[in-house]
């Protein structure tokens, strides 16, 4: 460890949760205090993962859009970003970290007093054959999305196969449609968005069937196929062949975290790191951890997952720039929010799926409602289905999932206040939410679900 009157703070990690963690720092702490030295091994820092798909669709002019704040915009706030630059290694007994230039490939060591890893997480690349084949793309960075670009440029036809229907592979389906492709999305689940219950997954394969995205579910991937020039041609099933002139893999991803495995820091079962609430990582004083390479708490559930979303690094990482500064900053959990959208269909769900609470032991009770987004009296009203679970002697709700159009995705924050709060679906009927014949109807379809969860519940009580 370092004996100096200025500490000196490293982050390993240029994107959300490392350089948040960084700008927090900075601001609690002057540089005459903390030296923050960041290191970063592609080419952009601060982006958003999250719109790439937008950019590659043409709905998002440009890449530099999604850039939320460039090296030079950090290094003129006294951060000693270093770009290109990958660690390949974390002393933890000697503080220190060892890094490599990509470009020249000269290493150095340097010393911390506090440590930040913040590595993110990767696309899942099965391990078959023709994977890692030309014109096969993960979509996790500003360079994936380029690389995708500079391909379909490349690309001999255009039909493109994208694996796996989460919510990447389900935004990167769209993204090529809106490109002129043939897109086919093969899943091994029988719907798409496993994050939904089959039922609720079964409204998106309509939506993604009605762009004309051919849905190959119930599929597992077994190789690409190549052609002579080596580049993809198909991608083979055990059944059947899809014609590929690009493969996009959006079947979730990873945490990053082969560096703390190899430094001996504690993994969960997901493969991320473990923290306390602070974002510390468990044992280590002068180490913390966030972004998409921890595993958080499930407010719900009570149980770690690992949940890989921009809002929950961001968070992270003003949690750790606030106590890594000096101050005092908790991150009390999550409850698994999120939403996505296909064409003009939007998805939202938040807490727990069947199978999540029947995993945990949970005894509950489901129904499902067909309402509006609006007075059904009122011009543009459109359908919307709500699925609603709640624990079945308490009533507490334990998740909800929306599908629908216009104003469907982002009700379900309702729901997810309601979790944080631990209210019962009882409890959400007399919720006092804004109501105007453009924007509901006189009972918001997430109310409704309420009152019928709430006296289904009733009815079971024994």
């Amino acid at each position: 460890m370092r004996m100096s009157a200025k500490e000196r703070l490293v982050v390993i990690g240029g994107d959300a949760a490392g350089m948040s963690a960084a700008s927090q720092a900075r601001r609690m702490r002057g540089p005459d205090e903390l030296e923050i030295v960041a290191f970063e091994r592609g080419h952009f820092a601060s982006f958003s993962a999250c719109g790439i798909p937008y950019w590659v669709s043409g709905d998002v002019d440009g890449r530099d859009r999604l850039i939320a704040r460039t090296p030079e915009e950090h290094r003129a706030r006294d951060i000693d970003l270093r770009m290109r630059t990958e660690v390949t290694e974390i002393d933890v007994a000697a503080g220190r970290v060892r890094a490599r230039d990509v470009d020249s490939g000269a290493e150095s060591w340097t010393s911390y007093d506090k440590l930040v890893i913040a590595t993110g997480a990767r696309p899942v690349r099965p391990d078959l054959p023709g994977f890692d084949a030309p014109g096969v793309h993960g979509v996790q960075t500003l360079d994936d999305g380029q690389a995708l670009l500079d391909s379909l440029t490349r690309a001999r036809g255009r039909r493109a196969v994208v694996v796996g229907a989460g919510y990447i592979g389900v935004e990167m389906a769209e993204a090529m449609v809106k490109r002129g492709y043939e897109v086919t999305v093969v899943d091994r689940g029988e719907e798409p968005m496993s994050t939904l219950d089959p039922d609720m997954g079964r409204l998106v394969r309509r939506a993604m069937e009605g762009l004309g995205i051919t849905m190959a579910g119930g599929a597992e991937v077994t190789k690409v196929l190549t052609g002579d020039d080596g580049r993809v041609r198909a991608v083979a099933t055990e059944d059947a062949e899809y014609p590929a002139d690009v493969v996009v893999l959006g079947i979730g991803v990873r945490p990053e975290t082969a560096l703390a495995r190899a430094a001996g820091l504690p993994l969960g079962a997901h493969g991320g790191l473990l923290t306390d609430r602070a974002m510390r990582v468990r044992g280590h004083e002068n180490v913390w951890a966030g972004g998409d390479c921890v595993e958080v708490l499930d407010l719900v559930s009570g149980q770690q997952r690992h949940i890989p979303l921009g809002t929950h690094a961001n968070k992270h990482g003003q949690v750790i720039g606030t106590n890594a500064g000096g101050g005092y900053a908790t991150f009390p959990g999550v409850v698994g929010t999120a939403v996505s959208k296909v064409c003009d269909l939007e998805i939202g769900r938040t807490g727990l799926r069947e199978r999540d609470a029947d995993r945990v032991g949970l005894r509950f009770e489901t129904v499902t409602v067909e309402s509006t987004s609006r007075a059904g009296y009122y011009p543009g009203a459109s359908p919307m289905t709500v699925k609603m679970l709640a624990e079945r002697r308490t009533g507490r709700l334990l998740g909800v999932q929306i599908v629908g159009r216009e104003g469907a995705a982002k009700r379900v924050d309702i729901a997810a206040v309601a979790l944080t709060a631990g209210l019962t679906v009882e409890q959400m009927t007399a919720l006092d939410l804004g109501y105007a014949p453009p924007f509901s109807p006189v009972w918001d379809p997430v109310l409704v679900a309420a009152r019928k969860a709430a006296a289904k519940v009733r009815d079971s009580a024994p």
